[in-house]
């Protein structure tokens, strides 16, 4: 009896101790962020956290970078703006590293957070890439696609198209939050005026299963509308920092049930001088949301040629005088992008600039600021016991640009005890009537993109008319899982009004575009 209850004591002591353990570990929970695509041909495996593994892509980009893995960590495809020029646009490969099917002509403006990969709700095998066009020529405006990975034997396919959202200058700085229930999503995009207006005007998108609902305008009337500044989340998506290249940090509180912006403090106001060593351009939460990191960006090498990364903390009764430099770098080598990993480090890219344009790289520059990425090992730690490495985590032969992936936080659950920790809290207030045709036309390109889902009819024909009604394109169709898209051609069309039909033997669908 006396050795029953020994081994029974002893039981006890190892299940309270694996507990402890459990309890005291840091959450790794981030499977679908695992898988890390970047640079010039980088990517970083995270699926074994104590020691993440260097893989090649096909991703050559200076900033702007997407990648979306599945629940177990298997990269399932990626996406990067590609040249700096009237020619970009965003390219999308599948996990063999090859380009995905009819992804050609996919908006992209080459900057460095206009990109961000949501899930389609309850859908496992479907996802949205939503895309800011921030600057000229490429035409402004909001805009996704989605894509089909049921298809091309489980590679992929882009089902639909440059949908336009908005139609005016977007900031770089669209991030993505999932809603309070765990399954939807918000999608943030923000208003850009090269004029300098002061609206601060978030535009906020409810993404449901197989809709993205009209947003929720918010001015908070308290910054400039300029292209760079960037948004992040904290670790439960309620609080996210705004950051600007004229000085401004301010934290804002997100309900993430209602999609509702509040309580700003600010943190730095903005600068009215245009040259000032505030310029900052990447941040990111320590995994206990204790500590800010942010990086500078140059913006006049004859004046102030320094980048910075600071540490905040944010528990301290005066954030701002918390500051504290952990590096500074000096041009030609420049600060990229902060991203809180799935190891809970925060990791940190530079790029170097090799001469007139930049970009891409020559074959032979290779150096230890595009090489690398440097690590805070502990962020969540004060001061110097953050562990700052610089040049810590070695790219094995590939290179590192401005940009790190701009992936949300695939893995955040339910706003536990919220009242829309399940799917019954969403509100009726955010419906909008469903359209099954769209078609948007980029003067650019001279293509007319046609976009048709929750389609009932299997095959049809799509025809397009003139003004006077006169019979200008035809040809029989055939829809994809209830999706059909089209880059209709218009090189050949004088500048008017259009009317397309998609007709089936299960409907009938009409829209007007206009070529200028």
């Amino acid at each position: 009896m006396k050795q029953c209850l020994e081994t029974k004591h002893t039981f006890i002591i190892i299940l309270f101790t694996l507990f402890s353990i459990i309890y005291k570990t840091p959450a790794f929970s981030q499977s679908q962020n695992s898988s890390w695509a970047l640079g010039d041909s980088a990517g970083v495996d995270f699926s074994n956290i104590s020691n993440p593994q260097i893989f090649k892509t096909s991703v050559v980009s200076r900033g702007s970078c997407v990648s979306v893995a599945d629940t177990i960590g298997n990269l399932v495809f990626y996406a990067f703006t590609s040249t700096f020029s009237s020619d970009s646009s965003t390219v999308v490969m599948n996990s063999t590293n090859q380009t995905m099917q009819n992804s050609q002509s996919i908006i992209g403006s080459s900057l460095y957070n206009e990109l961000v990969i949501v899930p389609n709700p309850n859908l496992v095998d479907s996802y949205y890439l939503f895309c800011g066009s921030v600057t000229d020529p490429i035409p402004k405006g909001f805009f996704y696609s989605k894509i089909d990975m049921t298809l091309n034997g489980g590679l992929g396919a882009v089902v639909q198209k440059n949908i336009r959202l908005n139609s005016f200058r977007n900031g770089d700085c669209v991030t993505a939050i999932k809603h309070g229930n765990g399954k939807d999503w918000w999608v943030f995009s923000k208003y850009s005026n090269f004029n300098g207006s002061s609206f601060n005007r978030f535009y906020v998108y409810l993404i449901t299963q197989d809709s993205v609902h009209a947003p929720i305008i918010q001015n908070m009337n308290d910054a400039f509308d300029i292209d760079f500044q960037k948004i992040t989340f904290n670790s439960d998506g309620t609080k996210f920092m705004q950051i600007s290249t004229v000085g401004l940090m301010q934290q804002f509180d997100f309900d993430r049930c209602s999609g509702i912006i509040s309580n700003p403090v600010i943190i730095f106001p903005e600068l009215n001088q245009s040259i000032h060593g505030r310029n900052f351009w990447t941040g990111a939460y320590s995994a206990d949301d204790s500590k800010f990191y942010a990086g500078t960006q140059i913006f006049s090498v004859s004046i102030n040629p320094i980048s910075r990364l600071f540490q905040f903390d944010l528990t301290a009764p005066n954030i701002a005088a918390s500051i504290d430099t952990l590096w500074q770098i000096q041009y030609p080598a420049q600060c990229g992008a902060l991203r809180l990993a799935p190891d809970n480090k925060i990791y940190f890219s530079t790029f170097y600039d090799f001469g007139f344009p930049g970009y891409p790289y020559p074959d032979t520059a290779y150096n230890q600021y595009n090489s690398n990425l440097s690590v805070i090992n502990f962020p969540d730690s004060v001061g110097s016991a953050c562990g700052f490495v610089p040049h810590g985590f070695n790219l094995g032969g590939y290179r590192a640009y401005a940009g790190l992936p701009n992936n949300p936080k695939y893995d955040l659950g339910p706003l536990v005890g919220s009242g829309c920790d399940t799917l019954s809290g969403i509100s009726e207030a955010h419906s909008v009537p469903a359209t099954n045709l769209y078609v948007y036309h980029d003067s650019r390109l001279d293509i007319a993109f046609v976009n048709a889902n929750n389609l009932k009819g299997k095959t049809g024909i799509l025809i397009c008319y003139d003004i006077q009604g006169r019979e200008i394109f035809k040809e029989p169709l055939q829809t994809t899982n209830g999706y059909y898209t089209k880059d209709l051609a218009t090189h050949s069309f004088s500048t008017g009004i259009y009317m397309v039909q998609l007709i089936t033997d299960k409907e009938k669908l009409s829209q007007k575009f206009v070529v200028d």
